[in-house]
């Protein structure tokens, strides 16, 4: 990389189109190689430990997330705040905003990795986890948790750069310890003839040297957005912009993964082989999803920017364009993934019956996974406007409330698998009807604002 080449990207001009697109696609190569952590996991331990292994290491995702997503919140927020400044031109508050985030990550990463170690066998107990996979997924998750600090910080590194635009520079960071992750996985297990914790210790150190490239290159760059950790500070100001966008959607996504503990308990009390079917579907799916957290990122920053230059027709535009590109990407992807889930699913395993539930619960719900796009683009489009909490409660009650009450219901009657992977779509639709009344009512809002400030 050329020293002092300008990564950031300034998206309050050119076509609209255009500029989401080439902000999305190294976003979704990104997160691409960032679902590879985990699913080279479940790949290797399924493969070459056993299936009770790939149980294990599936069923603690649903954990893993409700800390790693309200993080993530947390950066989303920061994100907007520092699209904000940059679109704006203001330096000094630009500098201010980014110190205050390392601030914040240094203090949460600790918080985190003592609430996710210690919480550990109360929440697997919780989801009524199976004895024959209880012990390798706890020895999984504490291995895990003693990593986050170097996921929070990659990820809090590549927000502030994909908030000036680059998202290039932790695309490549990524690809590299997504790889090297392949290879430690592979070394740990085949080598040294590890089980669960060799692929848990190539995690943390991947996690942890993609945490060390990226405040590298923010620590030694020139540019107007780079790391003084001098001044790294928590400014009272800044910090409640930061958390104001950031803790509801953290809680959002939080609170939705922990509803996913409850799913993932109703998935359960099925056995090993349904468990090992639905850690397929939930692996498999997330790289479906990629686009659509990608086109939201996009939005998001593509708003923020342009809110704070002052365009806000432009900003307006730009969450429609995100949502009708997450339409077109995420139908081809789901219509490819529906015709070879067969094939995906023994990926993972050959024992026949985990294959035949990863196939069923794909092919359930793959059809609609147009309606969550539509909700997360939309998602993003309010975030920049600056309303995070509208959001939140839509996420809250179609994707939390109103599906454990689905389940609660229908599973006294119909005790089957297949119902609990049709509580997703369904709050999907819920979640889609609510989220376009609530962008249409706030484009309105903030657009009569505008009209009174000309």
């Amino acid at each position: 990389m050329a020293e002092g080449k300008n990564y950031a990207r300034d998206m309050t001009s050119g076509p609209i189109v255009r500029e989401l697109v080439v902000y999305a696609l190294p976003l979704i190569v990104g997160n691409l190689f960032q679902q590879l952590y985990n699913t080279v996991d479940s790949l290797v331990v399924g493969n070459f430990v056993s299936m009770q292994a790939l149980a294990a290491v599936g069923s603690t995702a649903a954990i893993i997330n409700m800390l790693v997503l309200f993080f993530n919140g947390i950066s989303i927020g920061a994100g907007a705040v520092i699209s904000r400044f940059f679109g704006a031109r203001d330096d000094n508050g630009l500098h201010r905003s980014i110190e205050t985030t390392i601030g914040l990550t240094a203090v949460l990463s600790v918080l985190f990795t003592l609430i996710g170690y210690f919480s550990v066998p109360y929440t697997l107990r919780f989801m009524s986890t199976p004895e024959d996979v209880l012990a390798d997924a706890a020895l999984y998750l504490h291995i895990y948790y003693l990593g986050f600090a170097g996921l929070f910080f990659y990820n809090i590194g590549s927000a502030i750069m994909r908030a000036v635009g680059d998202t290039r520079r932790p695309l490549y960071f990524l690809i590299f310890t997504s790889i090297l992750n392949v290879f430690l996985d592979l070394y740990f297990v085949l080598i040294l003839h590890r089980a669960i914790d060799g692929v848990a210790y190539a995690t943390v150190i991947s996690q942890g040297i993609s945490a060390v490239l990226v405040m590298a290159v923010l620590t030694r760059s020139a540019e107007n957005y780079r790391v003084t950790w001098h001044d790294v500070r928590i400014e009272r100001d800044l910090s409640k912009k930061i958390l104001g966008l950031g803790f509801p959607i953290g809680l959002q996504q939080s609170i939705t993964a922990f509803s996913n503990v409850f799913v993932q308990g109703y998935i359960n009390v099925h056995g090993s082989s349904v468990m090992a079917g639905w850690s397929i579907y939930t692996r498999t799916d997330q790289f479906v999803f990629l686009p659509i957290t990608s086109m939201s990122q996009s939005a998001t920053t593509f708003v923020s920017q342009n809110m704070g230059a002052g365009r806000y027709d432009r900003a307006k535009r730009g969450t429609v364009r995100a949502v009708q590109a997450a339409w077109v990407v995420t139908a081809a992807i789901s219509a490819c993934v529906f015709a070879v889930a067969p094939g995906l699913a023994r990926l993972f395993t050959s024992e026949p019956e985990a294959v035949r539930f990863g196939t069923e619960f794909l092919r359930l719900n793959l059809p609609l996974f147009i309606l969550t796009g539509t909700n997360h683009t939309l998602a993003g489009g309010l975030r920049g406007l600056g309303n995070a909490r509208d959001p939140m409660v839509i996420f809250l009650i179609g994707q939390v409330l109103l599906r454990q009450i689905y389940l609660f219901v229908v599973t006294k009657f119909i005790d089957e698998p297949w119902v609990v992977a049709s509580s997703f779509p369904f709050g999907w639709a819920v979640t889609c009807v609510m989220m376009y009344f609530c962008y249409r009512n706030t484009i309105r809002r903030v657009g009569e604002l505008e009209r009174k400030s000309e």
